[in-house]
Protein backbone atom coordinates (compact mmCIF):
# COMPACT_ATOMS: atom_id res chain seq x y z
CA UNK A 1 0.00 0.00 0.00
CA UNK A 2 1.21 3.64 -0.96
CA UNK A 3 0.82 7.04 -0.32
CA UNK A 4 1.77 10.25 -1.22
CA UNK A 5 4.39 12.49 0.80
CA UNK A 6 4.98 16.29 0.26
CA UNK A 7 7.87 18.24 1.19
CA UNK A 8 7.55 21.38 3.66
CA UNK A 9 6.82 23.27 0.92
CA UNK A 10 3.90 21.47 -0.69
CA UNK A 11 5.65 19.95 -3.68
CA UNK A 12 5.47 16.18 -3.84
CA UNK A 13 8.10 14.12 -2.89
CA UNK A 14 6.69 10.55 -3.89
CA UNK A 15 5.34 7.79 -2.70
CA UNK A 16 5.94 5.55 0.57
CA UNK A 17 4.68 2.40 0.85
CA UNK A 18 2.94 1.91 4.15
CA UNK A 19 2.22 -1.27 6.28
CA UNK A 20 -1.23 -2.61 5.45
CA UNK A 21 -1.83 -3.99 8.48
CA UNK A 22 -2.11 -0.49 10.25
CA UNK A 23 -3.13 1.39 7.48
CA UNK A 24 -5.41 -0.56 5.67
CA UNK A 25 -7.72 -2.59 7.91
CA UNK A 26 -11.56 -2.14 8.31
CA UNK A 27 -12.99 0.59 10.59
CA UNK A 28 -14.58 -1.61 13.71
CA UNK A 29 -17.02 1.12 15.09
CA UNK A 30 -17.56 -0.44 18.49
CA UNK A 31 -14.19 -0.89 19.66
CA UNK A 32 -12.75 2.41 18.30
CA UNK A 33 -16.56 3.59 20.56
CA UNK A 34 -15.36 1.73 23.31
CA UNK A 35 -11.83 2.51 23.45
CA UNK A 36 -12.83 6.64 22.78
CA UNK A 37 -15.26 6.35 26.02
CA UNK A 38 -12.98 4.54 28.47
CA UNK A 39 -10.27 7.69 27.29
CA UNK A 40 -12.59 9.90 28.22
CA UNK A 41 -13.50 8.50 31.39
CA UNK A 42 -10.15 8.70 32.51
CA UNK A 43 -9.99 11.90 32.20
CA UNK A 44 -12.78 12.54 34.18
CA UNK A 45 -11.27 14.78 37.66
CA UNK A 46 -13.89 12.07 39.85
CA UNK A 47 -13.74 14.63 42.92
CA UNK A 48 -17.03 15.42 43.89
CA UNK A 49 -18.17 15.12 47.35
CA UNK A 50 -20.92 15.64 49.33
CA UNK A 51 -22.25 15.13 52.81
CA UNK A 52 -24.76 12.60 53.43
CA UNK A 53 -25.81 12.15 56.86
CA UNK A 54 -23.27 10.12 58.47
CA UNK A 55 -20.50 12.47 57.66
CA UNK A 56 -22.66 16.05 58.64
CA UNK A 57 -21.51 17.56 62.11
CA UNK A 58 -23.54 17.08 65.07
CA UNK A 59 -26.57 15.64 65.17
CA UNK A 60 -25.32 13.02 67.88
CA UNK A 61 -29.12 13.18 70.01
CA UNK A 62 -32.41 12.62 69.45
CA UNK A 63 -33.65 16.29 68.79
CA UNK A 64 -36.62 15.59 71.20
CA UNK A 65 -38.82 12.79 72.57
CA UNK A 66 -40.65 9.66 70.49
CA UNK A 67 -44.11 10.44 71.48
CA UNK A 68 -46.17 12.60 72.95
CA UNK A 69 -44.99 16.47 70.59
CA UNK A 70 -47.40 16.04 68.02
CA UNK A 71 -44.53 16.11 65.45
CA UNK A 72 -43.05 13.41 63.40
CA UNK A 73 -40.76 11.03 64.88
CA UNK A 74 -36.75 12.10 64.68
CA UNK A 75 -33.80 10.61 65.63
CA UNK A 76 -31.10 13.48 64.60
CA UNK A 77 -31.34 16.73 63.36
CA UNK A 78 -29.22 16.04 60.46
CA UNK A 79 -31.75 14.01 58.68
CA UNK A 80 -31.77 15.05 54.79
CA UNK A 81 -35.51 15.58 55.35
CA UNK A 82 -34.30 18.65 58.12
CA UNK A 83 -32.89 21.70 57.20
CA UNK A 84 -28.59 21.49 57.43
CA UNK A 85 -28.64 17.82 56.90
CA UNK A 86 -26.67 15.61 55.34
CA UNK A 87 -27.59 14.82 51.08
CA UNK A 88 -29.98 11.52 50.13
CA UNK A 89 -27.41 10.64 47.79
CA UNK A 90 -24.55 12.04 48.12
CA UNK A 91 -21.78 12.46 45.61
CA UNK A 92 -18.23 10.76 46.82
CA UNK A 93 -14.88 11.13 45.07
CA UNK A 94 -14.49 7.70 42.54
CA UNK A 95 -12.06 6.63 39.61
CA UNK A 96 -13.93 6.82 36.18
CA UNK A 97 -11.36 4.83 35.13
CA UNK A 98 -12.32 1.84 32.41
CA UNK A 99 -10.02 -1.08 31.51
CA UNK A 100 -8.96 -1.38 28.09
CA UNK A 101 -6.61 -4.55 26.96
CA UNK A 102 -3.16 -3.29 24.98
CA UNK A 103 -4.15 -5.05 22.04
CA UNK A 104 -7.63 -4.00 21.42
CA UNK A 105 -6.24 -0.15 22.35
CA UNK A 106 -3.86 -1.00 19.43
CA UNK A 107 -6.29 -2.29 17.20
CA UNK A 108 -8.59 1.01 17.97
CA UNK A 109 -5.57 3.11 16.62
CA UNK A 110 -5.15 1.17 13.28
CA UNK A 111 -8.83 1.50 12.52
CA UNK A 112 -8.65 4.79 13.25
CA UNK A 113 -5.19 5.91 10.93
CA UNK A 114 -6.75 3.00 8.14
CA UNK A 115 -10.46 5.22 8.37
CA UNK A 116 -8.27 8.40 8.20
CA UNK A 117 -6.77 7.18 5.07
CA UNK A 118 -10.08 6.24 3.70
CA UNK A 119 -11.32 9.77 4.32
CA UNK A 120 -8.41 11.57 2.71
CA UNK A 121 -8.17 13.00 6.33
CA UNK A 122 -3.95 11.43 7.19
CA UNK A 123 -1.29 13.30 5.20
CA UNK A 124 2.64 12.45 4.99
CA UNK A 125 5.17 15.22 5.08
CA UNK A 126 8.89 14.67 5.34
CA UNK A 127 9.51 17.19 8.11
CA UNK A 128 7.51 19.57 9.73
CA UNK A 129 10.46 22.04 11.51
CA UNK A 130 10.15 25.54 12.69
CA UNK A 131 13.52 27.56 13.37
CA UNK A 132 11.68 29.86 15.59
CA UNK A 133 8.09 29.22 18.05
CA UNK A 134 6.86 32.26 15.69
CA UNK A 135 3.16 31.97 14.78
CA UNK A 136 3.69 33.85 11.19
CA UNK A 137 6.41 31.15 10.35
CA UNK A 138 3.83 27.92 11.32
CA UNK A 139 0.86 30.02 8.91
CA UNK A 140 2.87 30.14 6.23
CA UNK A 141 4.03 26.95 6.72
CA UNK A 142 0.62 25.55 6.43
CA UNK A 143 -0.43 27.52 3.33
CA UNK A 144 2.34 25.76 1.52
CA UNK A 145 0.73 22.65 2.96
CA UNK A 146 -2.24 23.57 1.58
CA UNK A 147 -4.13 23.26 5.11
CA UNK A 148 -4.80 26.42 6.06
CA UNK A 149 -8.60 26.30 5.39
CA UNK A 150 -8.99 23.38 7.44
CA UNK A 151 -10.55 24.13 10.81
CA UNK A 152 -8.76 21.60 13.16
CA UNK A 153 -5.10 20.51 12.22
CA UNK A 154 -2.50 17.86 13.81
CA UNK A 155 0.76 17.72 13.30
CA UNK A 156 2.72 14.63 14.46
CA UNK A 157 6.05 14.39 14.85
CA UNK A 158 8.44 11.57 15.48
CA UNK A 159 10.58 14.23 18.75
CA UNK A 160 8.85 16.71 20.49
CA UNK A 161 10.09 20.05 18.90
CA UNK A 162 9.31 23.12 21.36
CA UNK A 163 9.17 25.39 19.06
CA UNK A 164 6.51 24.18 16.66
CA UNK A 165 4.59 23.58 20.38
CA UNK A 166 4.63 26.71 21.18
CA UNK A 167 3.54 28.24 18.00
CA UNK A 168 0.74 26.22 17.38
CA UNK A 169 -0.70 27.61 21.13
CA UNK A 170 -1.55 31.01 19.04
CA UNK A 171 -3.25 29.62 15.94
CA UNK A 172 -6.56 28.24 17.14
CA UNK A 173 -7.29 24.50 15.86
CA UNK A 174 -3.80 23.85 15.77
CA UNK A 175 -2.18 21.39 17.78
CA UNK A 176 1.04 19.36 17.43
CA UNK A 177 2.39 16.41 19.48
CA UNK A 178 5.20 13.69 19.19
CA UNK A 179 4.20 10.40 17.58
CA UNK A 180 4.93 8.81 20.92
CA UNK A 181 1.98 11.01 22.83
CA UNK A 182 -1.11 10.89 20.16
CA UNK A 183 -4.37 9.54 21.11
CA UNK A 184 -7.92 8.27 20.05
CA UNK A 185 -9.04 11.34 20.44
CA UNK A 186 -6.83 13.65 19.41
CA UNK A 187 -7.08 11.52 15.57
CA UNK A 188 -10.37 11.57 15.33
CA UNK A 189 -10.89 14.95 16.51
CA UNK A 190 -9.34 16.89 14.09
CA UNK A 191 -10.07 17.71 10.13
CA UNK A 192 -6.44 16.84 9.00
CA UNK A 193 -3.73 14.76 10.32
CA UNK A 194 0.05 15.44 8.96
CA UNK A 195 2.46 12.84 9.64
CA UNK A 196 6.43 13.42 9.45
CA UNK A 197 8.21 10.50 7.59
CA UNK A 198 9.66 10.06 10.93
CA UNK A 199 6.52 9.62 12.72
CA UNK A 200 5.08 7.09 10.45
CA UNK A 201 8.25 4.81 10.87
CA UNK A 202 7.74 5.46 14.59
CA UNK A 203 4.07 4.92 14.63
CA UNK A 204 4.24 1.66 12.00
CA UNK A 205 6.99 -0.22 14.46
CA UNK A 206 4.78 0.38 17.73
CA UNK A 207 1.33 -0.56 16.21
CA UNK A 208 2.73 -3.85 14.70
Amino acid sequence: MDLPVIQADGNPSGMVAVDETVFGVPFKEPLVHQVVTAYLAGGRAGTSAQKNRSRVRGGGRKPFRQKGTGSARAGTIRSPLWRGGGTIFAASTRSYAQKVNRKAYRVALRSILSELVRQDRLRLCDAIELDEPRTRLLIALLKQLDVVDKRRIFLVTAEHHESLALACRNVVGVNASEVAHIDPVSLIDHDTVILTSAALKKLESSLQ
